[in-house]
């Protein structure tokens, strides 16, 4: 079986699409147009282009039905937003959307909003400006997928805690209880989140996130087993485990 992830977008339609046609030129290669592709999450947030990026997805996930599109933290920060909380609360602490490092400011103004207004004056912006379609995609992000031996989220998991007793919060947000734990977790744990300057695979888990958000590409890779390949415009390469 092979599945196909997709890694961190971060507001890059560019990348993704490059991302996409990456997958497509494998399928055909590899006879498998059936199979499954699975995005870990953070469409949003930093980037020229969130708005797009959101929009690219409706379209292709009602389209789709090899599509899953799995909710990142920054995904989640933006729908409470629209939902008139500014501040989302993780186990790692609060973070202001509309704060210099989340990036949320680039995500209004790629809806149209002048991204110098106040808090205030962008949290009431945002209701109208940002579709219907757009929020109720947000809402219904599943925190995670499990297909062949891979359970696919957005950050890892808490280790010691059984899969089916996780906190969706964990599954968004955990970074250095997860990253430093060697042991096997079962599946392997595919995920993003936390940069890397490329995709790195440690054996127990596989990491995708590689940097689109500071200028990184948007990474797609091929899953084969426990086995990664990066997908690259010549080919396949093998992701070695550390």
């Amino acid at each position: 079986m092979t599945i196909y992830a997709i890694g961190d977008i971060h507001g890059h339609l560019d990348l993704l699409r490059r991302a996409h046609d990456a997958v497509e030129a494998d399928r055909a290669r590899r006879g498998n147009p059936d199979a499954k592709l699975i995005h870990i999450g953070d469409l949003v947030d930093r980037g020229p282009d969130s708005a797009g990026v959101i929009e690219y997805m409706v379209g292709l996930q009602g389209t789709d039905a090899r599509t899953r599109i799995l909710r990142g933290n920054h995904d989640h920060m933006l729908l409470e937003f629209l939902n008139g909380t500014p501040k989302s609360a993780s186990p790692r602490g609060t973070f202001d959307y509309l704060s210099r490092n989340i990036g949320g400011r680039s995500t209004l103004e790629s809806y149209g909003l002048n991204p110098g207004q106040s808090d205030r004056a962008l949290l009431e912006a945002a209701a109208s400006a940002v579709p219907a379609t757009h929020r109720a995609f947000l809402d219904a992000l599943p925190f995670s997928h499990s297909e062949g031996e891979c359970l696919f989220v957005h950050a890892g998991i808490r280790p010691g805690v059984p899969l089916g007793e996780q906190d969706p919060l964990d599954l968004i947000w955990i970074r250095d209880e997860f990253l430093i734990d060697v042991t096997d977790h079962g599946p392997l744990i595919v995920h993003g989140h936390t940069p890397a300057e490329r995709v790195e695979h440690w054996g127990n888990r596989l990491n995708l996130d590689s940097g689109a958000a500071y200028g990184g590409p948007v990474s797609a890779v091929a899953i084969e087993g426990r086995e990664a390949f990066l997908l690259t415009e010549t080919g396949r390469d093998r992701v070695r485990i550390y």
